[in-house]
């Protein structure tokens, strides 16, 4: 008798199957990475349960913007226990801007940082546009 092999058992078979899950693993723990700072630890207190709701439904007024937050930034900026700074947490995006203010955070957000790819997932976007949504999302909810 001919034994027949299983596509699983060709030599090579398994790599295909194993990057695309790796991939998808990726990103989709991709959220819950804890961001590690260049400049070190801080600490900010959580956000409130006002911040918390301000996040979950927050869209920037201007219609692109929005789009735009929903389709790239929306996920995980507003999920508490991201690792991501929640929209409207202004003290977290306050504490990981650091001395480097709105420049350092485009520049984190153009090259990616841990979890989050470059340019957030919004390769079609400008500068202005990317700074119109971090200072969306670095505003103190309560404003």
């Amino acid at each position: 008798m001919h034994k027949q092999r299983a596509v699983e058992d060709k030599p090579g078979a398994k790599w295909p199957r194993l990057l695309t899950s790796a991939f998808v693993a990726f990103f989709l723990a991709a959220c819950d990475e804890q961001e590690v700072l260049e400049e070190g630890a801080y600490s900010v207190p959580d956000p409130t349960r006002a911040v918390i709701d301000y996040a979950e439904s927050a869209l920037p007024a201007d219609a692109n913007l929005a789009s735009i937050y929903e389709r790239s930034c929306f996920t995980c900026h507003s999920r508490a226990g991201s690792g991501a700074p929640l929209t409207g947490h202004a003290r977290d995006w306050e504490a990981r801007a650091g001395k480097g203010g709105l420049d350092k955070l485009l520049r984190s957000t153009k090259q990616g940082l841990n979890a989050m790819p470059a340019m957030g997932l919004c390769f079609d976007c400008s500068d202005s546009e990317l700074i119109a949504i971090i200072e969306f999302m670095a505003r103190d909810a309560a404003e």
